[in-house]
């Protein structure tokens, strides 16, 4: 079971739309075409369209099992008292005071160029259930970071 925003979940509909109503049916048509062009063994046009129909229908298969097993939260009922899911941190980094802000989101949503981290990295996983003012020691890759919460919202 995943939790997710509205957004994601609209977004994630949405893109399935786009695979199962747009997509889907151009390479079914690229199919009948390469079809019709004669001796299959050695038409490049089929295979490479049997295997975009493939890479498709897995990823419909993937976002339908995603949105099987999803759960919108209600944003009305999470509290900004701690870091949770879908809460919005801001924070400093102690060794440069670098202030940053990430909103810890499902995997599914997230995307570092909009500032939403995911839920299972490194930092949000430090970040979670800890109050403003709370100081935590996050390991990444580039070594060791101290985070200091200045400000949970949603």
């Amino acid at each position: 079971m995943e939790y997710m925003s509205q957004e994601g979940y609209d977004k994630l509909v949405a893109e399935l739309h786009q695979l199962e109503s747009v997509e889907l049916p151009q390479v079914r048509d690229a199919i009948a075409e390469a079809r019709d062009k004669g001796d299959l063994s050695e038409n490049f046009e089929y295979h490479a369209a049997k295997r975009e129909q493939a890479r498709l229908l897995g990823r419909i298969r993937f976002k339908q099992r995603v949105l099987a097993n999803t759960r919108v939260l209600d944003t009305a009922r999470l509290g900004t008292d701690s870091v949770q899911l879908l809460s919005k941190v801001q924070m400093t980094n102690l060794r440069n005071q670098a202030t940053m802000t990430y909103t810890i989101a499902s995997p599914h949503e997230a995307n570092l160029r909009e500032g939403k981290i995911s839920v299972k990295s490194p930092i949000a996983q430090a970040l979670l259930n800890k109050r403003v003012g709370d100081v935590v020691t996050v390991q990444v890759p580039a070594g060791s970071l101290q985070l200091r919460i200045d400000s949970i919202t949603l």
